[in-house]
C-alpha cells in the first residue's frame, strides 16, 4: 500500500478575515499556521504534501511556504480552478468562486493514488490529530465498504472569541462511526454554546462536548473516484437553483456514501485545542498560543532549522 499523503486545501481567500490568511505569520520567525500543521504531520509519518492552491497565488505561496517546506517534505501542487468540471459543463456567467471543498480535493485526483488525509490550510489541529489519522490510514484499506475516518473535536475547543464559526455537528453510532454531519454555519461561544439558523431570531443550545468536524478527513483513493462521479448531479442542481454560490462540500459526498451504505467513517477523537484566524481579531490569541507551545517545548523556535 502507498504511504498516506497529506492534501492541504489552501485555495480559499478569507472573506471574513479580510485577506489571504493562509500566508499571515503567527510564529516568531514568520511561520504561518500551515508550518505547524506540516511539522505535526511530518513527525506523525507523512512524507508527501499536496498543496491545493489557486494559480494566481502560486508564486507568493511558494516563496512564503512551499519552498522551505520542500526541504523536509516531498511537495506537490494542484490547482483549484472554477472551470475544472466534468465534460459537458461550463462555468455560469457571473460565477467568481470555485466550487467548494469537494472540488478542492478533486484538484489532486491526478496526483493522489492511495490513502490521503485532507485538511484546511488555516486551521491549527494539534499534533494528536495527525498521528491518529496517519495510523488509521496505514491500517484500513478499503474492504467490503470504503474505510474512511474523520478527526472529531469537542465543540468547546473550537469556537472563536470574536464571532460565530461554522462547524459540522456530528452524530455517531455506538462504536464511534459517523452517522451524519449537519453543517451549522453560525455557532457562537455564549455561554451557553448555541447556534442560529435565522440570523439570531432564535437559538438552539449545544453541549460543550458535542463532537464537531473541522474538515480533517482520512480517505482512500476511492473517495476521489466517487466525488468525481457524483459531481454532475451536484452541478445539475446547482446550475438550476444557485449557479453563482452553490458549493460542493466534502461532508455532502461523505453523507451520500453513508446513506448508500458504501462507506464507513470512523470518528477519531482529539482533545487538542483548535486555533484559527476566522477573524482578524483572532490573530493575537493564535500568536500567544503558538508562543506558549514553543516555550513549552512542543515546537522548536525555528521549525525548519
Amino acid at each position: 500500500m502507498n504511504k498516506p499523503v497529506l492534501v492541504i486545501m489552501a485555495a480559499g481567500m478569507g472573506s471574513r478575515y479580510g485577506g489571504l490568511k493562509q500566508l499571515d505569520p503567527v510564529g516568531n520567525h514568520g511561520q504561518v499556521i500551515l508550518d505547524y500543521s506540516i511539522y505535526d504531520a511530518r513527525r506523525a509519518g507523512f512524507e508527501t504534501v499536496v498543496f491545493v492552491i489557486k494559480p494566481e497565488i502560486e508564486a507568493d505561496f511558494k516563496a512564503r511556504v512551499g519552498d522551505r517546506v520542500s526541504r523536509v517534505m516531498n511537495v506537490r501542487y494542484a490547482y483549484q480552478r472554477r472551470e475544472d468540471l466534468p465534460e459537458g459543463y461550463s462555468v455560469p456567467e457571473g460565477r467568481e468562486k470555485p466550487w467548494g471543498t469537494a472540488q478542492a480535493a478533486l484538484a489532486a485526483r491526478e496526483i493522489v493514488d492511495g490513502p490521503f488525509a485532507v485538511i484546511n490550510a488555516d486551521d491549527y489541529y494539534g499534533p494528536a490529530a495527525y498521528q491518529l489519522i496517519y495510523d488509521y490510514l496505514c491500517g484500513h484499506p478499503d474492504g467490503n465498504v470504503y474505510e474512511y475516518a474523520m478527526v472529531g473535536y469537542l465543540l468547546r475547543n473550537t469556537v472563536s472569541e470574536n464571532g460565530t464559526v461554522a462547524r459540522g455537528v456530528c452524530e455517531e453510532t455506538g462504536d464511534h462511526c459517523l452517522e451524519r454531519v449537519t453543517e451549522r454555519t453560525k455557532i457562537e461561544k455564549g455561554p451557553p454554546l448555541r447556534f442560529t439558523e435565522d440570523n439570531g431570531e432564535s437559538w438552539t443550545e449545544l453541549a460543550e462536548d458535542t463532537i464537531v468536524s473541522l474538515n480533517m478527513w482520512g480517505f482512500n483513493r476511492s473517495f476521489l473516484d466517487e466525488a468525481w462521479a457524483r459531481f454532475p448531479a451536484f452541478l445539475d442542481d446547482a446550475l438550476a437553483n444557485n449557479p453563482l454560490k452553490a458549493e460542493y462540500f466534502l461532508p455532502s459526498v461523505v453523507s451520500q456514501l453513508l446513506t448508500a451504505g458504501k462507506a464507513r467513517v470512523k470518528v477519531l477523537r482529539s482533545e487538542d485545542r483548535w486555533y484559527g484566524v476566522t477573524y482578524r481579531e483572532d490573530k493575537p490569541a493564535v500568536e500567544a498560543a503558538i508562543r506558549a507551545m514553543t516555550e513549552s517545548g512542543l515546537y522548536p523556535d525555528q521549525l525548519w532549522g
